[in-house]
């Protein structure tokens, strides 16, 4: 007889998931809380415009493609994708700006003309970075976080250093343009911690940027979510829409299912891909594994204010993926992880997915998605959301030199509370727990309980962390992981 798992929730980590313990004969069932799937990857729809709601940015294109591959599959059978050139467009000012090409010689010839014998040192710290990018990516990451053991091999002992200085030290040590310097530290910032913070091994990240570059998937970021779906319904995955589990059910210390609209439905083992912190709620006091003051004292990533616009003419001066570096990075930061408080002057993103997709928004017409990181746990109240969207706007025209206000047919915004109450993420965040030395790997919290047998966690809350593919790396960890228990539970 087939054993039955339950998952919590329905994204990326949860998605990828399903299909490998579905492969390996377990009927598997997702219960989504809302009425779409996706988790913090779902898609808003208005008036003829499509926005990502969250994730915007397709990096790491082989971590997808080693995913489908297990499948037999290839992503192209799912969805198309194009290399975006330029990958994004970075402002520090009016009309001054650095656009990243979409080849690493591109890029070096774009860093030589800033600053004389940048490429050189650029071309040294990408080999560094891509022989870090095949340590992590192809071998580290694929291990569950059990022991501090996993990160000690003949290679990575080599590398020990990289573990103990940051990327902020290794960039500045070469690199004396300050704008290089921002586009140099950007990457790390998709692991939701401060360059200054962050281990120099993880400038692998770099190599994502530049030596892999920067992709759109047709339709958007959710065309994944889509073809994920199908992926897991081919290999009998049942997905449940519109059922937000109330409790997860113990006995003898054992997980027996879960209690949903009041009934209760049985199951051999239970995989949360939701909030790890929301998923303990869902449990008696005495089965969690972590107190309120353990996540009191973790350092979150940041969360986010959005903005999703239509505006009713085609923008000038913008690539699709641009970058409003034009204040200072420092104080931005600083209220973020010092000092958590509303930013006076913050950095911000912005993407518009028309510029390389014509169905994202009718014809003529420009979809925006703009994005200002947050601490997480601030008050968020309309009155505010409102004042930093005239503050970025007030920027972003004169930056871009032109009038846009005038063009907004629409905005829908989303912040601290909507991540809240859509994802029962803790304090708003957007991205899970950042990634710093000591959150990092086995220092994470478990992809399994340790009071409760057959409970298990996946997501950017667990190993190895924030971000689509870290989500998609995390779901086949576990689901490795339940195989070889599943006979037991």
């Amino acid at each position: 007889m087939k054993k039955r798992i339950a998952i919590i929730g329905s994204g990326f980590s949860s998605l990828a998931a399903s299909c490998y313990l579905a492969k390996a004969g377990i009927e598997v069932t997702v219960f989504e809380k809302n009425e779409t799937l996706g988790g913090r990857a779902r898609q808003f729809q208005k008036d003829g415009f499509t926005f990502d709601m969250g994730p915007t940015w397709y990096w790491m294109p082989d971590v997808f493609e080693r995913f489908f591959g297990d499948f037999e599959k290839t992503p192209s059978d799912y969805y198309a994708l194009e290399k975006l050139n330029p990958a994004y467009r970075v402002y520090f000012g009016p009309n001054d700006f650095l656009s990243i090409g979409n080849s690493l010689k591109t890029i070096k010839d774009t860093f030589e003309v800033t600053e004389s014998g940048s490429s050189v040192k650029l071309q040294q710290f990408m080999d560094e970075a891509q022989d870090h990018y095949a340590i992590a990516i192809k071998d580290l990451v694929y291990r569950p976080g059990l022991s501090p053991l996993e990160l000690i091999t003949p290679v990575t002992l080599k590398k020990v250093g990289q573990f103990f200085s940051t990327i902020s030290s290794k960039v500045r040590k070469e690199f004396k343009n300050p704008k290089l310097v921002s586009i140099l530290e950007f990457p790390v910032l998709f692991l939701g911690a401060k360059p200054s913070q962050t281990p120099a091994f993880y400038s692998f990240m770099n190599y994502a940027d530049f030596g892999l570059g920067t992709f759109h998937p047709k339709n958007g970021m959710y065309s994944v979510v889509v073809g994920m779906k199908k992926l897991a319904e081919e290999l009998g995955v049942t997905f449940l829409t519109n059922r937000p589990v109330a409790k997860i059910t113990v006995q003898k210390r054992k997980a027996t299912g879960l209690e949903i609209d009041g009934k209760f439905h049985a199951f051999d083992a239970i995989l949360s891909g939701a909030d790890y912190h929301h998923t303990e709620t869902l449990l008696e006091p005495e089965y969690r594994q972590y107190s309120q003051n353990y996540w009191k004292k973790k350092i979150f990533a940041p969360s986010c204010l959005l903005f999703y616009v239509g505006f009713n003419q085609k923008l000038q001066n913008v690539s699709h993926h641009t970058l409003f570096f034009d204040v200072p990075f420092e104080a931005h930061a600083a209220a973020i992880y010092d000092h958590p408080r509303w930013p006076e002057e913050p950095l911000f993103y912005a993407s518009f997915p028309s510029i390389t997709d014509a169905d994202c928004a009718p014809k003529g017409c420009e979809a925006g998605i703009f994005l200002i990181p947050l601490a997480p746990g601030l008050d968020d109240i309309p009155e505010v959301r409102e004042e930093y969207f005239e503050k970025i706007m007030d920027r972003f025209e004169t930056i871009t030199q032109q009038q846009v206000k005038k063009s907004v047919i629409f905005k829908e915004t989303y912040c601290i509370k909507n991540f809240i109450e859509d994802y029962n993420s803790y304090k708003g965040n957007a991205y899970g727990l950042a990634n710093t030395l000591l959150q990092t790997a086995f220092l994470r919290p478990k992809l399994k309980s340790k009071k409760v047998k057959g409970l298990y966690f996946t997501g950017q809350l667990t190993v190895p962390g924030p971000g689509v593919p870290p989500s998609l790396i995390s779901g086949k960890v576990v689901s490795s992981l339940i195989q070889k228990e599943i006979a037991t539970l």
